[in-house]
């Protein structure tokens, strides 16, 4: 398993929000590695242009996030994916408390 791959637990939860379910088709394979791409890109912060090429190619994976931004489809994606935070052992950079 790749260090920002999707755990089988996350891609299930997934899965519901995705487009294609309402039509009746089940996510792929092939959706789930797009997934993976793009939060791969979004944890790494790299261009499109430099996804690894096991995730096909960038251009295709890029209007395919493109379609789906347009559909407002990540930021359910994203609200399921986010980390609980625990309030009682949060770091707090010293630097962002003094500009604050």
């Amino acid at each position: 398993m790749h260090r920002h791959a999707l755990t089988d637990e996350q891609w299930a939860r997934l899965q519901p929000l995705l487009p294609w379910r309402a039509q009746g088709r089940k996510a792929s394979r092939g959706d789930r590695l797009f997934v993976e791409a793009v939060v791969f890109r979004a944890r790494t912060g790299i261009p499109w242009r430099d996804l690894p090429e096991r995730f096909g190619n960038w251009k295709s994976v890029y209007n395919r996030f493109a379609n789906w931004a347009a559909k407002d489809i990540w930021s359910q994606v994203f609200l399921e994916l986010k980390v609980d935070i625990d309030e009682t052992a949060s770091i707090v950079d010293g630097t962002t408390v003094r500009a604050h």
